[in-house]
């Protein structure tokens, strides 16, 4: 490995596409030289979710001229980066389709290797860019499609401990917000309603509090809303802060419960550990204010180290996708053959079990 590595990664699972330069320093730092993202909230809106046409449409509008600008605002060319690195899944099919065959492209005409990356590896090594974080560590994945506790144990080696056996939590906040009246995307005009609410008058269910597992449900959760909802109706301003405020509330006293055991396994499991523990939290949810509230006053408690990366690294971006592909070449991964296929469902830790059925495409989660 050369003493400076740079990447051109590229990112199309869902609605936002986008393009990045990032280079690895020998030391292991690394630096975003660029960063550019287009979103589709607009164009997604109307529906009150993604519509995965108008998204691959989206994304072969945009893609090239996001390469083109990612690498002005480098000050590179294709001839300075080392290779290509895509988002080869998961996520929609025919947004993979685009950003990874623009990978190849760009591949074959430059002569760079490329870099088929698991999105969800993206997600799992932001932190070591950001903060310099050493190995082992444990990931909180929440966004629109996951609900996940991973252990990191290194580049390629992920265990997961917990997932949601039924809807993820974004999934959860946008299926409120669309029952109560409130805009696409969910999440931020459900925090944004809470702030007016009375979290304590509506006793909503913490779906699998106290129990051993580490798994996560929220269906439930999201089926006595409607009940609420419907029991009041019609509902003024007031009553829909009100739901959400304890809709919020629940949502985080489950967190706290499951994340904690999560925790305390992480201690046992690593007791001669001679760095100071830490909990990553990434995906759009991370953005919730309360949610970071609980897992920061969590990790002091348990004398875990917080980590939330910014948030434009915490949602959909490429930057994560090149430096997991600067990670995978310090340590000597092979580069992938053009032939790669995008892949809509692909697990991190393959030996976990499904929990969410599987397909022909693979396990959900």
């Amino acid at each position: 490995m050369t003493s400076y590595l740079r990447i051109l990664g590229i990112e199309t699972s869902c609605d936002e596409t986008a393009a990045a330069v990032v280079a690895r320093h020998e030391d292991g730092r690394g630096e975003i030289l660029s960063d550019v993202v287009l979103s589709q909230l607009d164009e997604h809106s109307a529906y009150g979710g993604v519509v995965p046409e108008i998204a691959a449409r989206a994304h072969v509008e945009a893609l090239d001229e996001l390469v083109e600008e990612a690498l002005r605002r480098a000050n590179v060319t294709l001839d300075d980066v080392d290779a290509i690195a895509a988002t080869s899944g998961p996520g929609l099919i025919g947004g993979l389709l685009v950003g990874l065959m623009t990978a190849k492209a760009i591949a074959r005409v430059s002569g760079k290797p490329l870099l088929a990356i698991n999105h969800l590896e993206g997600h799992a090594l932001t932190a070591r860019m950001t903060d310099g974080l050493s190995f082992p560590y444990l990931m909180l994945l929440v966004s629109g499609g996951h609900t996940q506790l991973i252990l990191i144990r290194g580049v390629g080696q992920y265990e997961r401990w917990g997932t949601t056996i039924d809807d993820a939590l974004g999934e959860a906040f946008d299926k409120t917000a669309k029952l109560l009246g409130l805009p696409y995307p969910g999440g931020p005009a459900v925090e944004k309603a809470a702030l007016s609410g009375n979290p304590d008058r509506f006793s909503l269910p913490r779906p699998l509090v106290g129990e051993a597992r580490l798994d996560f449900s929220f269906s439930g959760l999201k089926t006595a809303v409607r009940q609420a909802a419907t029991e009041i109706a019609p509902l003024s301003e007031q009553d829909v802060a009100d739901i959400c405020a304890s809709f919020q509330k629940a949502v985080s006293r489950t967190l706290r419960d499951r994340i904690g055991r999560g925790l305390t396994r992480f201690r046992e499991e690593f007791a001669g550990l001679d760095t100071e523990p830490a909990l990553v939290v990434a995906g759009g949810v991370a953005a919730n204010q309360e949610l970071r509230r609980t897992l920061q006053a969590l990790c002091l408690e348990h004398g875990f180290r917080f980590i939330a990366p910014p948030l434009r690294l915490c949602t959909d971006n490429a930057a994560m996708i090149a430096w997991a592909g600067l990670e995978r070449m310090a340590e000597e991964f092979p580069a992938d053959d053009l032939n790669v296929a995008p892949r809509s469902r692909w697990p991190l830790d393959s030996q976990a079990k499904t929990l969410l059925g599987s397909g022909k495409r693979g396990a959900k989660a």
